[in-house]
């Protein structure tokens, strides 16, 4: 089974209490239980975490580039500004699709910008917790269009 970063940003740890008209009732770990479950049928792993710490966040970016793990991201308010963020992503070995439970374009002005999607393969967004479904979806189909030689690669950098 291939392991994928669902990496989350900045106070998603709070789903479940944070603005529930926007984000709704559920939990950071139901979304976490949705993902696994996806993940599963998909015949992945999905490693899950949230941080609140940019440089953390950058961290398990440069995990990704060098295990050369594919990452489904939710920058959270990372994504408007986060140029360190962008840096790392830039180097991606795997795929890396953006991710956020609402629809940023329909918000506020500032969210309008994403400085992340410019180095993701999509964004998928608005949908709640099936963007993150989605998203998976969408790691699982880029991952099957990769050829044997790449594949390959991958089990040699991984030993």
């Amino acid at each position: 089974m291939r392991t994928v970063l669902v990496l989350n940003g900045p106070n998603l740890s709070m789903l479940g209490s944070r603005e529930p008209d926007i984000y709704g009732t559920a939990t950071l770990a139901d979304l976490e239980r949705a993902c696994a479950e996806t993940a599963a049928e998909l015949d992945l792993t999905a490693d899950f975490r949230q941080t609140d710490n940019e440089a953390e966040l950058v961290g398990w970016i440069h995990e990704a580039v060098t295990g050369r793990i594919p990452v489904v991201l939710n920058a959270a308010a990372f994504t408007h500004y986060s140029y360190a963020l962008h840096d790392a992503l830039a180097m991606r070995t795997a795929p890396v699709v953006e991710v956020h439970l609402s629809n940023p374009a329909a918000r506020e002005e500032f969210r309008h910008t994403s400085v992340v999607a410019s180095v993701a393969e999509g964004t998928i967004a608005g949908f709640g917790f099936a963007s993150y479904q989605l998203a998976l979806r969408a790691v699982a189909g880029l991952l099957a269009k990769e050829g044997p030689q790449e594949r390959q690669q991958q089990r040699a950098d991984l030993t």
